[in-house]
């Protein structure tokens, strides 16, 4: 019998907040170096990484568009030696800010078979051998990767080499992009074994799909537990009494809500310094009861309301 993990182990550290200067997270800004140059920004990750490792977490999540993120996780392995970090990583988008923070443009998004053999070779420079689940940067049901059958096919060659596929989802139709991915089948075998997808109080849109993904055998994450901050920040009314009957912040509740949800199987944090971290890590020991869950169940947005707003989360 494979025995129960705790909580802690079922977390782990996302890089989107730290690997580049300006992110969309609210609440970000405050705690982070007053100038977030890269060398700045390269001691901060460090500074949390170490601390992850230190309170239990085993799993670190990176991209290509988290500006600098590869890069500062790759020299972060290599100093400490960790040999028992989980690294994913993500293709897809392209970091073009170039480390600016006002810019009208951050990354560009293109799923191409050009695109993949590109970013998967600056990945394997970096990392090597140490990533062991490589995923589509935020597919779409109308992605283009679904019909395109040379990617399908590169992608096939990485998954064959015995690195797990996975994808990453947004929007309000991550169900639905979930279900489709599903039937994805490259030389008599599911392209893909596992997904990332948004999941909070306020968007549990996608929470059947990723139960019957996981039930189905693939490995789910789960990202943007604290809806890109806002859940911490300025947290709605029933959340912040959660967190009182607790005592507790308000991101803590929220995670632990997620880790309530028995499909997650990582449940990915997003600080961007020691004492978010810290914060985040109290949902370790916080029990919801049935009546918080009804309390935070009554947070529910409508999935396109959702995403709308949070189009409209400004990069800083």
């Amino acid at each position: 019998m494979i025995p129960a993990q705790t909580p802690v182990q079922r977390l782990g550290l996302g890089l989107a907040a730290l690997g580049r200067p300006a992110y969309i997270n609210v609440g970000r800004v405050d705690v982070l170096p007053v100038q977030r140059t890269a060398q700045a920004m390269r001691e901060r990750t460090r500074t949390v990484l170490d601390a992850a490792y230190a309170s239990g977490i085993r799993w670190v999540d990176a991209a290509r568009s988290y500006g600098s993120a590869e890069q500062f996780l790759a020299d972060w392995l290599r100093e400490r030696g960790h040999e028992d970090v989980t690294v994913s990583s993500k293709w897809g988008y392209a970091y073009v800010a170039e480390w600016r923070i006002e810019t009208e443009v951050h990354e560009v998004k293109e799923h191409s078979v050009e695109r993949l053999r590109t970013q998967w070779a600056e990945t394997r420079t970096l990392l090597g051998d140490r990533v062991d689940l490589y995923q589509v940067h935020s597919l779409t049901v109308d992605s283009p990767l679904f019909d395109d059958l040379a990617l399908q096919h590169e992608l096939a060659r990485i998954r064959d080499a015995g690195v797990r596929l996975g994808f990453s989802t947004s929007g309000a139709a991550q169900a639905d992009t979930i279900e489709r991915a599903w039937e994805l089948e490259v030389g008599g075998r599911q392209l893909f074994g596992a997904v990332q997808s948004t999941w909070n109080a306020m968007e549990p849109s996608a929470g059947r799909a990723l139960s019957e993904a996981h039930a189905g055998g693939w490995r789910v994450l789960v990202k943007e537990t604290l809806a890109n901050g806002r859940l911490a920040v300025d947290p709605p009314r029933e959340l912040a009494e959660v967190a009182d009957r607790h005592g507790v912040g308000p991101d803590a509740v929220a995670i632990a809500y997620v880790l309530r949800q028995p499909w997650a199987d990582v449940v990915l944090l997003g600080p961007a310094s020691v004492a978010q971290l810290e914060s985040n890590l109290a949902a370790c020991r916080v029990e919801l009861t049935d009546r918080d869950d009804q309390a935070l169940r009554s947070l529910l947005r409508d999935a396109a309301t959702y995403w709308g707003e949070r189009a409209t989360l400004p990069w800083h």
